[in-house]
């Protein structure tokens, strides 16, 4: 397939377990995010099923925090990629995890509506970098995200979390 089309996800983490955004997860979203035309947004659709249905006929706020920080992330580390001059699957891989997210429900999200995420880092990309993110439900801005990202080791952060580092 031409690396083009693969999103970021299947690019520089084809082994990823995330529930939201790992291609190896065996039950999750698979969200894939891809750069768009403009060069400066990393765009992602996703069209919610109805296992995330919050109130009736509405998408469960949770799950939109959930696509907002998994493409956030992707977009931070995107521009890592970018500023260093690599591809995405270039060796060292990069990676972030979240440092603050922060969203804001501007209007209630439907369901049975494909979800548009639209994403850039604003400022510095640095070890931490600021991420504003767009949910869309057709023409309709549901969500607004500003949030900061920051880069990591994730091997010493697993020893970490677990009382050995």
């Amino acid at each position: 397939m031409n690396d083009q089309l693969l999103s970021l996800q299947a690019l520089a983490a084809p082994d990823g377990t995330c529930y939201g955004c790992g291609c190896s997860h065996p039950g999750g979203l698979h969200l894939q995010s891809h750069w768009d035309a403009d060069g400066v947004h990393l765009l992602c659709r996703h069209a919610p099923d109805s296992t995330f249905i919050g109130w009736p006929g509405l998408v469960y706020g949770g799950l939109l925090a959930m696509l907002v920080d998994c493409h956030s992330n992707w977009t931070a580390m995107a521009y890592h990629y970018r500023a260093e001059g690599r591809e995405a699957g270039s060796l060292p891989r990069i990676d972030c995890v979240t440092g603050t997210l922060n969203l804001s429900y501007l209007k209630p999200t439907p369901m049975g509506v494909e979800l548009l995420l639209k994403a850039r880092v604003e400022g510095e990309v640095g070890r931490k970098t600021r991420v504003l993110c767009e949910v869309w439900a057709g023409d309709v801005l549901t969500v607004s995200a500003d949030s900061v990202f920051v880069r990591v080791d994730t091997e010493k952060l697993k020893l970490k979390a677990h009382g050995q580092g």
